[in-house]
């Protein structure tokens, strides 16, 4: 009875049926009662494992590279932005709607410090 969960093998499991497998095709006198179970049917599950181990690394090195790509990408965007904010500081001064529709503060709007109330603790 086939049974399929949503969990991966693990390796070493992987691997024993592996080994197996090529024992298997050593056995020259194996007739098996269950069709499913013959030399050859077991041989193309084994070929289907490595072409499915070969594409889940080729897509593992794709979406690395797609990776990288997009965290230049916005590496280079933010970059950017940063240098446009100061641009925009320059050119429309620090207390611009210009500057403060870019997603900053303007300079009227900081909290300006104050003194502290009450008295400092003393030295005994």
């Amino acid at each position: 009875m086939p049974f399929f969960p949503t969990r991966r093998l693990r390796l070493t499991i992987v691997d024993g049926d592996r080994a197996a497998l090529a024992a298997l095709m050593d056995l020259p006198n194996y007739r098996p009662h269950n069709p499913a179970h013959a030399r050859e049917a077991v041989a193309v599950l084994g070929d289907a494992l490595e072409q499915a181990r070969q594409d889940e690394t080729r897509a593992a090195r794709t979406l690395a590279a797609a990776r990288d790509a997009t965290q230049a990408a916005e590496w280079a965007l933010h970059d950017a932005m940063l240098g446009v904010k100061v641009e925009v500081a320059a050119q429309y001064g620090n207390n611009s709607n210009e500057l403060q529709a870019l997603g900053l503060k303007k300079k009227s709007d900081r909290k300006r410090p104050s003194r502290r109330s009450g008295s400092a603790p003393s030295a005994d």
